[in-house]
């Protein structure tokens, strides 16, 4: 792997499945919105089945769960605003990072940029990766903060790009999940697909990233690529 990963510069990673085992956090946090309204609640492996695409889509696939139309724009915002006050009250009350990921990062961190690049918005993922100890090893945070930003779509791995002035090719993005291999596809980076998380089973066999078990083996395999020195 490490032959193909000679050009990387810089690299991007997905949060919630990649380095945050967010799952019962976001359960909480749905569970606590919907509690507000006198709505059932969802078990744990429910909601995992949801996560990848951000609270606007977690909140409406729970209404279409409960035979609620998508029309209630009220409610869904009513829902969104518990459910980031939850999140932010509480941000990793349950959740755990990934074993192995802090010494990824830090490892990464000495030779390589770094940022996070999710469908959380950016206040909910400062606050999940500051709780978990890892905004220290990123540069920046690109979140969803509006809908046409999310992942499958290009635009916050081509914006991460910018940041970090390097082309394309030379961004390497790291998730768990089809959305962030397609959006890789989509800005033309190489990806990595990680063993771990929610959404690695069902990625199609069209999409062919790199893949890797666990995070030792992309820390050694970058830091075997030129132009990065063994850490």
């Amino acid at each position: 792997m490490k032959d193909e990963l000679r050009a990387i510069r810089a690299v991007a990673f997905d949060l919630d499945g990649t380095l945050v085992d967010s799952a019962p956090d976001i359960q909480r946090a749905l569970n606590s919105s919907l509690r507000r309204e006198g709505r059932p609640r969802f078990d744990l492996d429910r909601v995992r089945g949801w996560i990848g695409d951000g609270p606007d889509a977690l909140i409406a696939r729970a209404l279409e769960a409960q035979g609620c139309s998508g029309d209630d724009v009220a409610l869904r915002a009513r829902l969104r605003r518990w459910f980031d006050a939850a999140t932010l009250a509480a941000p990793l009350a349950g959740g755990t990072v990934y074993p192995g990921i802090a010494e990824l990062l830090a490892a990464l961190s000495r030779h390589l940029p770094l940022v996070a690049v999710t469908n959380k918005p950016t206040p909910l993922a400062r606050a999940v990766l500051d709780a978990a100890g890892l905004l220290p090893y990123l540069q920046a945070v690109h979140g969803a903060d509006e809908p046409a930003l999310r992942k499958p779509a290009p635009a916050m791995v081509l914006a991460a790009c910018a940041r970090l002035a390097v082309e394309p090719h030379e961004l390497l993005m790291v998730g768990d999940a089809e959305p962030d291999m397609r959006s890789a596809h989509a800005a033309g980076c190489r990806a990595v697909l990680v063993g771990w998380g929610y959404g690695h089973a069902t990625l199609p066999a069209w999409l062919d990233p790199l893949r890797i078990t666990a995070p030792h083996e992309l820390r050694a395999a970058l830091c075997a690529a030129e132009p990065i020195p063994n850490a």
